[in-house]
């Protein structure tokens, strides 16, 4: 690795500025002036995510160094990884083989300290709201009517219901429960903040609970804004690392892209907008969630145009997305494959409608066969899609060359961004637009306590932030290979007022996830 300060220095950063944490670590100070038009942004996005690994993180840090190696200035702009799935499913979040970030573990353990700030201010608000209440409750906040609950960086599924005692001799307990850290609106409200003024005015708008008439109390009722932008100053400043190749990287801010908007904080990208030619970042999970609110909310609200869009795939996860096993997808299967492109189109389709210039990225290992490899390549072709092969993973930019010079190339198309809706159109045709245009539902249901927010929620002139499952474009997680009309059911409308975003529940979804049987941490 190479003393960050070193690499700070290529892009003109002012060290002045900056904070360091180590030799390879800083905060820089943010840039929030609009960039010059000649930077180009990149939106490297994947199909449906499977077991078997697209590679999309891989993909989007080998993309980088294939840029910087072929003359072009470029950052990478990532998400910081929640410690959560560090120990549950995931196990990180650095990429993998030759495209990685480092230093690999200060990344995913601690970090600057985001995630414990993010945490913090989150759980300050509630402390303040029971606190409140305690001492004589003047706001007159219904207890049961609290919906603001308190976080951790960590899963824990135990701590999804829980009953909180502001005072057993007054008998005032609620019940309550634990969401994850990077589920907390003030996650959110930190990725999408314009400025310090911003950030401040979307903690005032946080609605943390109803009164005893049922109207709203929001953050700045309880006078403690002041506060929480002191534990937030310095986790406003993104973090600068690098990858294995000693290019630089951007990595701050880590909303869900199931449960949030799934992106990068305003001020990384604008940052790197300001100091690079290229810019990469990415969405989470597939174009059915990251990828759509990125071009809907973070686009809309960061003024940015994306110069094209990678979508990620790999044989074998369109293997399992046509039926197989992971412990079948060492054997060849057209059959199989054939199913799974199904997913493929369905992301190839809704990526297009943003009409944005499209690249399949698709991932070449060791163990990938050629017989398949060609079969996606075919298939591309007569979709007259631009496709280059990837193996970032063993050879790092140079297996990104290819991808790089496609990237190079079709980002001078002139195109112009076209979102899916328009705030100000109500609510219902916003959501049925998504669930449509999107996921390629033939409709939306909704439960009758969905309908009821529904008609409360229907005329704001809000995004809209779908959560769903990512393992399918439908709603239901066990359905990854779908070849028939399906529906999305509704079950529940939230609201984050700060954020102004409605937040449409559907399927089976946690905002505290739970370990697996066996959970990454074991195996460290």
């Amino acid at each position: 690795m190479r003393p960050i300060n070193a690499i700070l220095k290529r892009f003109k950063v002012n060290l002045s500025t900056t904070i360091n944490y180590g030799k390879y670590i800083a905060k820089i100070a943010p840039i929030l002036r609009k960039p010059p038009k000649t930077a180009k942004l990149i939106l490297v996005t994947a199909i449906s995510p499977t077991p078997a690994g697209e590679g999309k993180t891989t993909t989007s840090i080998g993309l980088n160094d294939g840029l910087n190696a072929i003359g072009k200035r470029s950052i990478v702009a990532l998400r910081e990884p929640s410690m959560g799935p560090v120990f549950g499913v995931k196990g990180g979040a650095n990429g993998g083989g030759a495209a990685q970030i480092v230093p690999k573990d200060d990344i995913n353990f601690h970090f600057t300290g985001d995630m414990h700030a993010i945490t913090a201010a989150n759980n300050l608000i509630a402390a303040c709201v029971d606190n409140h209440i305690y001492h004589g409750n003047e706001l007159k906040i219904d207890p049961a009517r609290i919906i603001w609950k308190r976080v951790l960086d960590m899963n824990d599924r135990s701590l999804r219901e829980v009953e909180i005692t502001i005072s057993s001799k007054k008998g005032l307990k609620y019940r309550s429960g634990f969401d994850i850290t990077v589920a907390s609106e003030i996650m959110a409200i930190l990725c999408l903040a314009t400025s310090e003024q911003d950030l401040r005015k979307r903690i005032d708008q946080i609605i943390v609970a109803y009164d005893q008439k049922n109207q709203p109390v929001y953050g700045k009722d309880l006078q403690i804004t002041g506060a929480l932008i002191k534990i937030l100053q310095y986790a406003l400043f993104p973090n600068a690392v690098q990858s294995l190749a000693g290019n630089l990287a951007i990595v701050h801010g880590g909303p869900f892209a199931n449960i949030a908007h799934g992106c990068n904080s305003y001020y990384a990208t604008n940052t790197a907008l300001n100091l690079a030619e290229y810019v990469v970042t990415e969405a989470g999970f597939g174009s059915d969630l990251g990828a759509e609110k990125f071009c809907d909310i973070v686009c809309d609200i960061g003024k940015f145009q994306p110069a094209a869009v990678v979508l990620v795939v790999s044989t074998r996860s369109l293997k399992m997305h046509g039926g197989l096993t992971k412990d079948e997808l060492k054997k060849e299967s057209l059959d199989a494959l054939t199913k799974g492109l199904t997913n493929l189109a369905q992301h190839v389709k809704n990526l297009l409608a943003f009409n944005i210039p499209l690249i399949v990225s698709i991932t070449q290992l060791d163990i990938s066969l050629p017989v398949e490899l060609q079969f996606v390549q075919n298939w591309l072709k007569k979709q007259k899609i631009a496709f280059a092969l990837n193996d970032s993973y063993s050879k790092g930019a140079k297996g990104c060359a290819d991808l790089a010079k496609l990237v190079v190339q079709q980002a001078k198309i002139k195109h112009q961004l076209k979102p899916v809706y328009r705030k100000t159109e109500p609510l219902s045709v916003k959501i049925s637009k998504i669930c449509q245009r999107c996921y390629g539902a033939s409709g939306v249901e909704y439960t009758s306590d969905a309908l009821v927010k529904l008609k409360q929620y229907e005329k704001l002139p809000y995004y809209v932030c779908m959560a769903k499952t990512p393992i399918s474009i439908t709603d239901d997680e066990k359905k990854l290979y779908v070849d028939q009309p399906f529906k999305i059911h509704v079950k529940d409308i939230l609201i984050a007022n700060g954020a102004q975003f409605i937040i449409v529940m559907t399927g089976n979804i946690f905002r505290m996830p739970g370990l697996p049987k066996i959970p990454e941490a074991t195996k460290m």
